[in-house]
């Protein structure tokens, strides 16, 4: 398995996504390549999401799919902005229009409460298929823990990157993209997967 589409649009993703697989000799294709539509995304769970959007570019490419479905939850928030946090608040206008809206709406739901509320992890589950019809798909998970603060800091990242405060105490919009990439939920759940590839027959 040396080519697999990304079942996602999302540039962010798909650059991360790119430079992790790399190592592991895996082509990624971003589905946009085979004009491949985003798949619904109405599950309640990380993993229901993940599922529907690798079998939708499956069945459309006929290719062994690598989708991610992942998100912000803070606890005190009920565990929100969670599988919505992409559209947190609201769908209207571009991509970095809604990071701007949703960090706003995330930082004004936290102001006025005390520093342990703030407590927040990233989640991230990776699901890969074989084919649209694969009964033992691959799935791994990584979870990145951190806290909100309440202006952003650094220019790197996307999403809530900049709000999200890491264990070295930058947030993840400081750190380089390579360190990034060694701790991040993403690389985590990569990491998980490329493990399992590797038990996999050749």
């Amino acid at each position: 398995m040396n080519r697999i589409v990304i079942a996602s649009n999302n540039p962010g993703k798909l650059r991360e996504l790119g430079e992790l697989l790399a190592p592991l000799g895996i082509a990624a294709v971003p589905q946009a390549e085979y004009q491949v539509p985003e798949a619904e995304e109405p599950h309640g769970t990380f993993l229901e999401n993940a599922l529907a959007k690798a079998r939708n570019a499956c069945r459309a490419t006929g290719l062994p799919a690598l989708a991610d479905d992942s998100g912000l939850c803070v606890p005190s928030l009920g565990g929100a902005p969670g599988v919505h946090s992409a559209y947190y608040a609201g769908k209207a206008g571009s991509r970095e229009e809604r990071d701007a809206r949703n960090n706003a709406k995330l930082a004004a739901a936290l102001r006025d409460r005390p520093d342990p509320d703030r407590a927040a992890f990233y989640y991230c589950v990776l699901v890969l298929l074989r084919g649209a019809d694969d009964p033992t798909p691959i799935v791994a998970d990584g979870v990145w823990h951190g806290t909100i603060v309440l202006e952003p800091k650094g220019t790197g990242g996307f999403g809530y990157d900049p709000y999200f405060r890491t264990a070295s105490g930058r947030t993840a919009a400081e750190m380089p993209a390579a360190e990034k990439n060694r701790a991040s939920h993403r690389a985590q759940a990569l990491a998980a997967l490329a493990a399992r590839l590797a038990r996999e027959p050749r």
